[in-house]
C-alpha cells in the first residue's frame, strides 16, 4: 500500500508541474492577443481614414463636375448678354450671369474647403500607416520571442504529460479514478496527515482510522474536505 502512496505522490508532483507549465503558457496568450488587438485597431483606424478620404474625394469630383457645368452655362449666358439688343432682355441676361457667378463662387468655396479637409484626412491616413509600420516593427522582435517561449513550454508540457502517463500505470485504477476526480476540483488531491488532522483542512481524523492508516499505509478520504489522506512513514 505504501508503494501506491509513493506512486500517487510522484503522480501528483507531475500534475503540479503540468499545471505550472500550463499556467505559464496561458500567461503568454494575453500578450499575443494584445499584439493582435493593437494591430486590428490600427488597421481599423486606417480603413476608416481611407474610407473617409474616398467619400470626400467623391464629393470633390461631384463639385468639380458641377462647377464645370456652371462654367459652361456662364459662357452661354455671356454670349447671350453680348447678343441682346433690348433693355429688358439685357436686364434678364445680366441677372442670369450674376446668378451663375454666385453658383460658381459657392462651388469654388466648397471645393476649397473640401480640399483642405481631404489634405487633413490624408495626413491622418499617413499617420495611421506609420503607426501600423511602427507596430509591425515592434512586434517583429517581440512576437517571435514569445512564440519561441511558448513552443519551448509546449515541449516541456508534452514531456511532462508523457512522464505522467508512465507513472499513472503504477496506481490502481480505482485509486487513480478517485485521485483524478478530486484533482479536477482542486490543485492538489493528496495530503499527509498532520499530527492527528487532515493536512488540507485541519479536521481531526479519528484515532482508529489514523492507526489503521499508519499500520497498513492505507489511503483514506477526508470526511470534511474530500481530499485523499495518507500517513507519512
Amino acid at each position: 500500500m505504501q508503494q501506491e502512496v509513493e506512486a500517487l505522490l510522484a503522480l501528483q508532483k507531475d500534475d503540479l508541474k503540468i499545471r505550472e507549465i500550463e499556467s505559464q503558457i496561458r500567461s503568454l496568450d494575453p500578450q499575443l492577443a494584445e499584439f493582435d488587438r493593437k494591430k486590428e485597431q490600427a488597421a481599423a483606424a486606417l480603413s476608416r481614414a481611407q474610407t473617409a478620404v474616398q467619400a470626400e474625394e467623391k464629393k470633390q469630383r461631384e463639385l468639380q463636375s458641377r462647377l464645370s457645368q456652371h462654367k459652361t452655362m456662364q459662357e452661354r449666358n455671356l454670349h447671350q448678354l453680348e447678343d441682346v439688343k433690348r433693355l429688358r432682355e439685357a436686364t434678364a441676361a445680366t441677372a442670369q450671369v450674376e446668378a451663375t457667378r454666385r453658383l460658381m463662387a459657392e462651388d469654388e468655396s466648397e471645393i476649397a474647403i473640401l480640399g483642405r479637409r481631404i489634405n487633413e484626412m490624408n495626413a491622418v491616413v499617413s499617420t495611421s500607416k506609420q503607426a501600423i509600420a511602427t507596430l509591425e516593427q515592434e512586434q517583429q522582435a517581440a512576437r517571435p520571442e514569445i512564440e519561441a517561449q511558448r513552443a519551448e513550454l509546449q515541449s516541456q508540457l508534452d514531456e511532462a504529460m508523457r512522464d505522467r502517463q508512465g507513472r499513472a500505470v503504477s496506481v490502481s485504477r480505482p485509486m487513480l479514478s478517485k485521485y483524478d476526480r478530486i484533482r479536477g476540483k482542486r490543485s492538489q488531491a493528496l495530503y499527509p496527515l498532520r499530527g492527528g488532522s487532515c493536512g488540507n483542512c485541519d479536521t481531526a481524523v479519528p484515532l482508529q482510522r489514523r492507526n489503521m492508516m499508519t499500520a497498513s499505509g492505507q489511503i483514506e478520504i477526508c470526511e470534511a474536505c474530500g481530499v485523499l489522506l495518507y500517513a507519512e512513514g
